[in-house]
């Protein structure tokens, strides 16, 4: 669990509005600059705080300590509308992990890795992001720290469908329970990356069904990571949002404006530089540390 005095969390900034003895203007004001500063995005801001100036009103309340509590309560009932449960019942299960270059996507697959081998699964990783030979170099590294076996391209420039198709055949031949495939980030064209994407898809699911598609964002890039991922929510078929960095940002109001404009769940976080630190995404538990 992060520290409550993670620079991502509200704790700090609502500390001195809670403590003081009453409800008044500076406190909303405070409250809506605290938000945006979270990047909650104004639109989740305003509507967060009409609902709290008439749930303050319906009950009558002048005391902050109320207000703090119904602030806990709105923002877990807006995180819980959508399941954060990972699909991964099928054998094998099939992740497909998709994002653009940069948001942390090798090191999550690692991670990943670990939280899966933890919870008593066996892991694959396909390194179908064959465009850069660092990269699946990279994605070795991590995936034998996470540990989980790792499916490498069998020549320079494979086609990343072909080596998805081999990890998903390894799997079933090896009887391994998680296959997660690396993908790439970067194309010349957005059009080129999603053609690509289709083609990984459809070998897939020749042989299986695709469990997930988990998209990974930076949350220190917020909104602006948000929509340089908008190709891959239009046409990867993205069931599920993986939020990376959030030690390092104060951008905790990230997570709740990402879910509600999208329409995907979260289903795992990142909140730290460890193997261990990436997590399933529990709503309660998540407002408890943004809140303090």
């Amino acid at each position: 669990m992060a520290d409550r005095s993670s620079p991502w969390s509200l704790g700090g900034a609502l500390r001195g509005m809670f403590a003081k003895p009453t409800i008044d203007e500076t406190t909303w004001d405070d409250l809506e600059d605290a938000m945006i500063t979270a990047d909650f995005g104004p639109a989740v801001t305003e509507e967060v705080l009409e609902h709290l100036h008439a749930q303050v009103r319906r009950y009558n309340t002048t005391d902050p300590v109320d207000l703090k509590r119904m602030l806990r309560e709105t923002l877990e009932e807006r995180l819980a509308r959508l399941n954060p449960t990972l699909t991964l019942s099928a054998r094998p299960a099939v992740v497909l992990v998709v994002g653009v270059n940069g948001v942390g996507k090798t090191t999550t697959i690692g991670k990943f890795s670990r939280f899966l081998v933890g919870h008593g699964r066996t892991v694959i990783v396909g390194a179908a992001d064959t465009f850069r030979a660092a990269a699946v170099d990279q994605l070795a590294t991590w995936a034998e720290r996470g540990g989980a076996a790792i499916q490498r391209p069998q020549q320079e420039g494979q086609d990343p469908a072909s080596v998805a198709y081999q990890t998903i055949e390894r799997a079933q031949r090896e009887g391994i329970d998680i296959v997660l495939i690396d993908t790439a980030g970067r194309l010349q064209t957005k059009s080129g990356l999603m053609d690509e994407l289709a083609k990984v898809r459809r070998v897939i699911e020749k042989q299986t069904e695709i469990a997930e598609v988990l998209l990974v964002l930076d949350a220190t890039t917020g909104q602006n990571g948000l929509a340089q991922a908008e190709a891959f929510i239009q046409h990867a078929g993205v069931t599920g949002l993986v939020i990376t960095k959030l030690d390092g940002s104060a951008k905790g109001g990230f997570v709740i404006a990402v879910q509600e404009k999208t329409g995907i769940p979260i289903k795992l976080i990142g909140q730290g530089e460890r193997i261990g630190d990436l997590t399933g995404f529990t709503p309660h538990v998540f407002v408890s540390q943004l809140i303090g």
